[in-house]
């Protein structure tokens, strides 16, 4: 795990882990008794065998393992690679939706859920039943396969999702929205208007605000925010931040684009323009504290120079009488004068 807040135990928080694969999970079966995970191929495409069917998934799509459901992972290629939202308390749910109305964002009739298939030599095969409780694995044998489920109804199965299939809103006049506009599923905390860990996509779109700065915004807030790329560039680092990587955005840590952006967006004609044909970034968005691991903390691969990506940054305030010459100087020339709602003009 990479780091997360509570604990299994107290069925409470969260826990955001990153694997690698080179080997198929083949007669050993595994089950979650501290939370529901949500998984997120970045590498690699996946076979999943569960209780209730089975699932192939992608890269740029996610699939959701409630807890207590036994399940299995077999590559369909050579390795594969990805990141994993782990919920102790509630479960995924699709976002409410307000002003909105009925469609938008991720519609429900977009989620898939495996139909029922169990395996035929499962009376005979035997299976390594691993099982997750409070943190620690506990292994058990059995003679035969836990795929062994020939029908089932309900409502509490596995389930997966294109990305490709979300509908994304945005401003269409000016400045720029919070990103829980891209929300695609989310577990409520007891506190409204705050979630445990909310799932966020980054999906290519139009830009087209006018008299705005269009990456997001530089800001702090009360959610802490673990950024993934799946692939393609993300607009607010681009080139600096690569297809299987993470950063992470503590509680009021001020965060935003990195200077070779803030430089380029500002200075960019208005003209629509589109956020990239072939790129898919998300975010794993808590309003629970973040603690690493230590295993995270000492990996060969920290960026410990990311700060660095904001050397340079200028500070663009001006005095009220030179303030008013610039706009009469913009204004003669045709230009309105900039909107921001960020903390750097």
């Amino acid at each position: 795990p990479g780091g997360g807040a509570g604990a299994g135990s107290h069925k409470s928080g969260y826990a955001i882990h990153v694997y690698t694969a080179n080997d198929s999970m083949r007669s050993t079966s595994f089950a979650n008794a501290d939370g529901d995970f949500l998984v997120v191929p970045q590498e690699g495409p996946l076979l999943l065998r569960t209780e209730f069917g089975r699932l192939k998934v992608s890269p740029g799509e996610i699939f959701v393992v409630q807890r207590g459901i036994r399940f299995s992972v077999d590559l369909l290629g050579e390795t594969a690679r990805g990141y994993i939202l782990e919920i102790f308390e509630g479960h995924f749910s699709l976002p409410d939706l307000g002003p909105i109305g009925a469609n938008g964002l991720a519609n429900p009739q977009d989620f898939k859920s495996p139909v029922a298939w169990f395996e035929r030599d499962g009376q005979t095969r035997p299976y390594d039943v691993v099982h997750k409780l409070d943190g620690q694995l506990f292994s058990a044998h059995q003679d035969f396969s836990p795929y062994n489920v020939v029908a089932w109804h309900g409502n509490y199965a596995p389930y997966k999702y294109d990305l490709a299939d979300f509908c994304p809103m945005n401003a269409v006049n000016f400045d720029h929205p919070d990103p829980s506009i891209f929300t695609v599923l989310t577990c409520a905390s007891q506190e409204p208007g705050t979630a445990v860990a909310d799932f966020v996509v980054f999906p290519p779109r139009w830009s087209v605000a006018e008299n705005t700065f269009r990456p997001p915004y530089y800001h702090r807030n009360c959610m802490s925010e673990f950024m993934g790329l799946i692939h393609g560039e993300y607009e607010a680092k681009k080139g600096g931040f690569l297809p299987g990587g993470a950063s992470l955005h503590s509680c009021m840590s001020p965060h935003g684009p990195d200077t070779t952006t803030f430089e380029k967006a500002s200075n960019q004609s208005e003209e629509p323009h589109h956020i990239g044909r072939d790129t898919m970034a998300f975010m794993f968005e808590t309003n629970l504290f973040p603690k690493l691991t230590a295993a995270a903390m000492a990996a060969p691969t920290v960026d410990r120079d990311y700060y660095k990506c904001w050397v340079g940054l200028r500070q663009h305030f001006v005095l009220p009488d030179d303030d008013n010459k610039q706009e009469q100087q913009q204004q003669q020339q045709g230009r309105s004068p900039s909107r921001s709602n960020g903390l750097i003009f």
